[in-house]
């Protein structure tokens, strides 16, 4: 546990720890067949990759910020509001368009920090990243690209809370944002329940084709008869 997490325990807002737990258990590769199967897309783009891991599979209900280009200077003004006023255990999700600039820094993750949140996702970029990662290693940072520049004067934040577009996916205030080495998955909240039943029931299908290759000694026998690859 680093010495800068809080004090007290993670509200992640409408999921309860259970709930989180239970998805920090499963892969994101398993979630996002998952989230197919339920007809609709949650692997967000490839680009989006993981800059400081944390303290493990990032679960997270997703507070939204968008930010378009702009060239006057100003704070960040939604992005701030987000990592004040936003339930511990939340994960930033910001558009930002994919601009080759860092709109997340050290400043911004000890606010994070201090607030309780899990990590940031960010259609941009992040820069102070061995800062973060030394100083504040249970937070999870994943990122477009990691770049020195600042926002000022490039961009600003217009929305707090709003649908946002990340790495190609709608995301919702409130959708479970989950992360792991693999990326970044998007679980609508009204499919949470659904998809998780899913997510598991195809975790344990791949522990039992894994043990029947293993015992045959043949990939495409396990395949055939789990009709899964």
């Amino acid at each position: 546990m680093s010495e800068h997490a809080p004090s007290t325990p993670p509200q992640a807002g409408r999921y309860t720890e259970e709930t989180l737990n239970a998805f920090r258990a499963v892969t994101t590769a398993s979630l996002a067949d998952a989230v197919e199967q339920h007809g609709r897309r949650g692997y967000l783009a490839g680009a989006l990759h993981q800059v400081a891991p944390g303290a493990g599979t990032l679960a997270g209900p997703a507070v939204t910020v968008r930010e378009i280009p702009a060239a006057e200077a100003g704070p960040p003004t939604h992005a701030l509001q987000a990592i004040d006023e936003a339930p511990a255990g939340s994960v930033v999700c910001i558009d930002a368009g994919g601009a080759d600039i860092a709109v997340w820094g050290g400043l911004m993750t000890a606010g994070a920090v201090a607030r309780g949140l899990a990590g940031c996702v960010l259609e941009g970029g992040v820069r102070d990243v061995t800062e973060i990662t030394r100083d504040f290693p249970d937070f999870a940072v994943y990122a477009r690209s990691t770049v020195p520049a600042t926002t000022l004067g490039r961009i600003r934040t217009v929305a707090l809370n709003e649908p946002v577009v990340v790495g190609g996916v709608d995301i919702h205030p409130e959708d479970l944002i989950v992360a792991d080495r693999d990326g970044v998955v998007r679980v609508p909240a009204e499919l949470v329940a659904a998809v998780l039943a899913t997510a598991q029931e195809i975790e344990e299908r791949e522990k039992e084709q894994t043990r029947h290759i293993l015992g045959s000694g043949s990939l495409r026998a396990g395949l055939a008869r789990y009709n899964r690859i």
